[in-house]
């Protein structure tokens, strides 16, 4: 790996780059087609879709990264036994890295489709080969220097949405301070941009983008590709977060035609997490980005659809063999068979008048290694009493430092696990005000500059200058949409399921037949990870019995 890839990956060297056996090669021999390429010839370029997993017979092959800056930056080079490819190729994304033949290459081509048939029919051989796939997106993840690339002011409103997004989507990139790095005001100056237009986006196939949304961004890159109109899904799901990601996993492993969309980026709510500590397996803990990044391999492995993000706008009634069809973003629209409502809920705001003009830069929803890094070794605060803010706070404790942790009842012992109440108290820097609201936020140009709080018993006020405020005061349900498509919710907006609303309706079907819905959007649900995954495998059954007694079974286009 390259000097900037961490000790830890480049101690796993051997599982990122395995050389494999004359026996294993003849093994995926079947699922793939011989190529030849001459010395010098691109194999793979960045930002565009490569052949698939290329397995080399014989010569060598380059593997750089450039990310659109500089010269290309070495990255291994790969002999017979070796293959190229990471976790892109799974799914037909385009390519994080380039790939140049330094000398005559005779090759095997394993396209998309065939590396999944491959996971499934040879499971030794398809574990080491996902693995070597995982840990090299990791590497990528650690160095830095592929991907696209976000150039604007630090602290930037725009900067941090994109990052974030990137980030979340778990996709390599770097950002570069357009102020002092001198890669930034030279592509500045190449491309003519004034000032006002940042922040700017450089996509790795050459596209420059202006300050770019999720949406228009995720197109650039690759994350997000046009939905085929002519086909019909056994089940398309609307939620990419522990219930979705559940219901995807198991509904494509058991032969369904599976399609998954999220307004955002996938782990939901869950993948906020710092860290997750009571989730069954995990003695250690794991973060939540790590739990719902490992859900999202797992679901392309079996060849689920990803179509992130993009937003589902209105359920409606379909024909031609299609039950159902979902209008989402652009004026397409996914048909399918059978739909799993997995929307989760939505951050719960403040109410407070001047809110919105600190969003994205000095008030946030997330504590994640970017908002760490804006507030290091400043005293921040953090509003919220439930798991999630307990997490976030320990966390945000390691990196600040104060936290001032704001709680509207009168201790945390009724809404946050034992585990994390014995560790806030064990932190000498996590202050606790129990009773305590948010009074007031005061600032100028969307910079937070001091936070009001008042106690609600004695009514005492007390203002600190407070540049960053994390709001974790738990979410309503995610279901607007959902407004004119006949599904009944309760009074406070959740879905509601089983036979109270419909006579023959199992316990996660809604008031439409085929119509299922499952974690914290479901009324009743019991809001942890946990129960998610449990209810995302659980409605899969139904699911099945559902397209049993529709007729025909499962399409499996």
């Amino acid at each position: 790996m390259a000097p900037s890839v961490s000790p830890t990956i480049a101690a796993r060297r051997d599982q990122m780059f395995p050389i494999l056996s004359d026996a294993d090669i003849e093994r995926m021999r079947r699922f793939g087609e011989a190529r030849s390429y001459a010395a010098g010839d691109h194999i793979v370029t960045a930002g565009t879709v490569s052949p698939g997993v290329i397995l080399i017979l014989s010569g060598k092959v380059a593997i750089t990264q450039a990310g659109g800056l500089g010269r290309p930056e070495p990255i291994v080079t790969h002999g017979a036994g070796n293959f190229i490819g990471e976790l892109a190729q799974l799914s037909n994304r385009p390519s994080l890295v380039n790939a140049e033949a330094v000398e005559p290459v005779e090759a095997i081509v394993i396209p998309s489709q065939r590396l999944r048939d491959l996971m499934v029919q040879e499971a030794n051989l398809g574990e080491r080969v996902m693995r070597a796939l995982i840990l090299r997106r990791v590497g990528l993840l650690e160095s830095g220097a592929s991907g696209p690339v976000v150039i604007g002011p630090p602290g930037n409103g725009d900067v941090l949405r994109l990052e974030g997004f990137l980030r979340r989507s778990g996709l390599p990139h770097r950002a570069l301070d357009s102020d002092t790095d001198p890669c930034a005001k030279t592509l500045i100056e190449r491309f003519h941009v004034d000032p006002h237009h940042l922040p700017i986006v450089l996509c790795p196939n050459g596209k420059l983008m202006h300050n770019p949304g999720e949406n228009e961004l995720a197109r650039c890159v690759g994350l997000l590709r046009p939905i085929d109109a002519e086909k019909i899904y056994d089940v398309a799901i609307v939620g990419a977060g522990p219930a979705g990601l559940a219901a995807a996993v198991y509904a494509a492993s058991e032969g369904l035609s599976t399609i998954v969309l999220d307004c955002r980026a996938f782990g939901g709510q869950a993948g906020a997490s710092a860290r997750i500590e009571n989730y069954l397996g995990f003695p250690t803990g794991i973060t939540g980005m790590a739990l719902m990044a490992r859900a999202y391999n797992q679901a392309q492995k079996f060849g689920v659809e990803m179509v992130i993000p993009d937003e589902a706008k209105l359920l409606d009634d379909a024909g031609d063999g299609a039950r159902y069809s979902l209008a989402i973003g652009d004026g397409e629209s996914v048909r399918s068979r059978a739909v799993v409502i997995a929307s989760g809920a939505r951050y719960r705001r403040l109410d407070i008048a001047n809110l919105a003009q600190f969003e994205g830069t000095s008030v946030h929803y997330w504590a994640s290694p970017i908002e760490a890094r804006l507030c290091q070794s400043q005293e921040v605060a953090l509003v919220g009493a439930g798991n999630s803010a307990g997490q976030a706070a320990v966390y945000l404790a390691s990196q600040v430092r104060k936290v001032t942790l704001l709680v509207r009842r009168d201790s945390l012992d009724a809404t946050m696990s034992r585990y994390l109440v014995e560790r806030i108290k064990a932190q000498p820097n996590i202050e606790v005000l129990t009773q305590t609201e948010v009074a007031a936020l005061e600032g100028h140009d969307g910079n937070l500059e001091r936070l009001r709080w008042r106690n609600r018993v004695t009514g005492e006020e007390t203002e600190r200058a407070i540049h960053h405020l994390f709001l974790f005061i738990g979410a309503d349900p995610n279901t607007d949409w959902l407004a004119n498509c006949n599904v009944a919710l309760d009074a406070k907006g959740f879905v509601r399921t089983g036979p109270d609303t419909t006579p023959g309706h199992g316990p996660m079907e809604t008031s439409r037949s085929g119509v299922f819905a499952i974690g914290d959007v479901r009324c009743g649900s019991t809001k942890r990870v946990a129960a998610a995954v449990g209810e995302g495998a659980q409605v899969v059954a139904a699911l099945h019995a559902y397209l049993a007694r529709d007729g025909g079974g499962a399409v499996n286009e």
